[in-house]
């Protein structure tokens, strides 16, 4: 079994940060591509950022500038680093990666977080 635990959300002014976290778990053999999706309020859920194992990165062009993901291979963590936020990041912040196990190593499958709420007041 494999699971994905967010942690870092929380209530803050527009203009302030907040660093989120992601900890993969598990009997794990590889973690290939991980990425940070975000669901507003009535909205769909929408890519914020991914990381390829090689670390190259790719962002939404909402975050540009704002936002910086990063990740440990050696802890199975990835980060997302959130500055200058605003209303609009209001969001439910899902971590997803694609992780190989040990009972099928050749096998990347998809795995979510829960979330974590990041609240944003203007």
């Amino acid at each position: 079994q494999v699971q994905l635990v967010e942690s870092g959300g929380g209530l803050v002014q527009a203009g302030g940060s907040l660093r989120l976290s992601c900890v993969a778990s598990g009997s794990i053999f590889n973690i290939g591509a991980m990425g940070w999706y975000r669901q507003p309020p009535g909205k769909q859920r929408e890519l914020v950022a991914d990381i390829t194992r090689s670390t190259r990165t790719n962002y939404a062009d909402s975050v540009k500038g704002r936002f910086t993901i990063s990740r440990d291979n050696a802890k199975n963590t990835m980060y997302l680093q959130m500055n200058s936020l605003k209303a609009e990041d209001t969001a439910v912040y899902y971590c997803n990666a694609q992780i190989s196990t040990y009972g099928s190593l050749s096998l990347l499958v998809d795995y979510w977080g829960q979330g974590t709420q990041v609240t944003v007041s203007s």
